[in-house]
């Protein structure tokens, strides 16, 4: 990765960024049951964020991390009532829909199989929206700057089915920063790449990070990919998603192997595993990556 192409838009983005204020308040989310009745994913979790940190959101496999993350996304299922109770607000101002100042990572990156590298990253400005705010001369500047950084400069003209898994993360990971997002969603972006590519996404994501600072909610299941990035760890128990930890990691990133190995780092990752078998015993799935 290049940062040093990154600098000068970086620095104009800092120094244009507004701190923004997240706040999910006593939210609880029901879904239909079969049968009747219904299914509560989500009991009554507040949390609140500050920008700037990554804060990884840990948990059991079906917990409702995702959920809680497309709230705060203002991705709302048709059909269901999202929240079924409390709020989630942005700037104080209760988010029912899409937000301008929040964008999504997905684990399946959606990157349009008919477009090249470059109009995939710069897809964004074909919408009414950021097409309005940023003009064209901006927008590719930004586009190139952000490319080069996230090292895919020589494959702008190659289409996804010509890119590896992690190539095609880092073009869905250069299309959502392109757009200097105050507040950066991330539904286990890493997920589905061999340990090799997922520790490389994982140090990309570090150093994009660093150029361009904002708020990260990363949902994960993989305890130590928590501990590499998190400024901040909370834990979710099993179905309904409660608040079982929640705490900082002060060790500066990148966190090197003789950190993962310290005490420190172990005792982290026992709280984590002790927190996660005691709010939801025999459910869920966590991993460590080894």
């Amino acid at each position: 990765m290049n940062l040093e192409a990154a600098k000068p838009v970086a620095a104009a983005s800092a120094a244009a960024a507004k701190p923004v204020a997240v706040v999910i308040k006593d939210i609880v989310q029901e879904y239909p049951a079969p049968g009747g009745g219904v299914t509560r994913v989500i009991d009554k979790v507040s949390l609140s964020f500050d920008q700037p940190g990554i804060n990884m959101l840990l948990g059991p496999s079906g917990c409702g991390k995702s959920t809680i993350l497309h709230m705060l996304g203002g991705v709302r299922p048709m059909g269901v009532d999202t929240p079924t109770a409390g709020s989630v607000l942005i700037d104080g101002v209760e988010c029912h829909a899409p937000h301008d100042d929040a964008v999504m990572v997905f684990q399946r990156y959606a990157n349009r199989p008919d477009l090249s590298v470059f109009d995939n990253v710069a897809f964004p400005f074909r919408l009414k929206l950021w097409r309005s705010q940023v003009p064209e001369v901006d927008w590719r500047q930004r586009v190139a700057d952000i490319l080069k950084a996230v090292g895919l400069s020589d494959k702008v003209g190659l289409r996804p089915a010509q890119l590896s898994g992690g190539q095609n993360q880092r073009v869905a990971l250069a299309r959502a920063l392109v757009l200097r997002p105050r507040i950066l969603l991330m539904d286990e972006p890493f997920g589905a790449l061999d340990a090799q590519t997922r520790e490389e996404m994982q140090q990309l994501l570090i150093g994009l990070y660093q150029a361009w600072p904002c708020l990260v909610v990363f949902v994960t299941h993989d305890v130590t990919e928590a501990l590499m990035l998190g400024d901040r760890v909370i834990v979710l128990s099993t179905q309904p998603a409660r608040v079982a930890d929640d705490f900082l990691i002060d060790e500066a990133r990148p966190r090197s192997a003789a950190w993962q190995r310290s005490r420190e780092a172990q005792a982290l990752e026992e709280r984590i595993l002790n927190q996660l078998h005691q709010a939801s015993p025999g459910r869920g799935q966590v991993r460590v990556t080894v």
